[in-house]
């Protein structure tokens, strides 16, 4: 089933992980896709693979979402493309942890410029085209840690708590012209590329434990016993598009296997 047909979306990070599946989803589901990344390269590669597969119309553009100007282009360029902007997914994130103590002003800062800043501008002006047409939906990839702190990582949830705010208002902004806005807030994606090329390692070195131990322990925290999936996610973002979802806005869902239910 597309529930989807012919809608315009738009990802940002959407070049590999959990970006790529969401691209890859959407267009399944019968959008054309935008697949806006800092990595040019990659973003091209993975719109290529997405209209190769789904026969979707598919565009890549090279954004850094902290950049005003890279950000009202993306956005003015997907409207030049497309003629409207029904969905957009902010999934562009970073993580940096660290004890408060020795955390670096640049970490804190590049979390805060790419996960809220990037958040804000992205929404900023998707929500400019949708209040002229009365409809669309954002969609803000969250976390758990933007329900409960996050142990020598407050730089991330920080940021992810902030941008459950951001959503929230946003939603009380838009709401008037037909514009949703909500939150998914996975739990933790254990076989995507954050974890497997960055996080284990960070992890097992902080914790003095191998990498494979710090697996199991984030499997166990779970009481589902297993890690979130890509599909996982893209089954609620689907959802949160789609008309099935027209009376939600202002939500923050949870995708955790039930580690976080508030």
């Amino acid at each position: 089933m597309t529930q989807l047909l012919d809608r315009i979306a738009l990802v940002t990070g959407g070049a590999q992980g959990l970006g790529a599946a969401l691209c890859m989803r959407l267009a399944r589901e019968g959008c054309d896709v935008v697949v806006a990344d800092l990595n040019a390269q990659q973003a091209e590669a993975t719109a290529a693979a997405v209209a190769q597969e789904t026969g979707r119309r598919c565009l890549s553009m090279a954004v850094n979402v902290c950049d005003e100007e890279q950000v009202r282009t993306m956005v003015d360029a997907t409207v030049d493309a497309f003629g409207r902007l029904d969905i957009v997914v902010a999934n562009a994130g970073v993580v940096r942890s660290g004890a408060v103590d020795e955390m670096s002003l640049r970490d804190w800062q590049l979390v805060i410029d790419v996960n809220l800043t990037g958040y804000f501008l992205t929404a900023k002006y998707a929500a400019a085209v949708m209040k002229r047409q009365r409809s669309g939906v954002i969609v803000q990839i969250n976390s758990k840690s933007g329900k409960k702190g996050s142990f020598k990582n407050g730089a991330y949830a920080a940021s992810k708590f902030g941008g459950i705010g951001l959503t929230q208002s946003i939603a009380l902004e838009l709401a008037e012209y037909g514009v949703r806005v909500n939150a998914v807030c996975p739990g933790n994606l254990l076989d995507s590329p954050l974890w497997v090329d960055s996080l284990y390692s960070q992890y097992a070195k902080r914790l003095g434990i191998s990498e494979a131990e710090v697996r199991q322990r984030y499997i166990d925290q779970v009481p589902m016993k297993r890690g979130c999936t890509y599909d996982d996610v893209a089954n609620v973002v689907v959802f949160l598009a789609s008309d099935q979802s027209s009376y939600m806005t202002g939500q923050a869902i949870n995708v955790t296997g039930g580690q976080e239910m508030r």
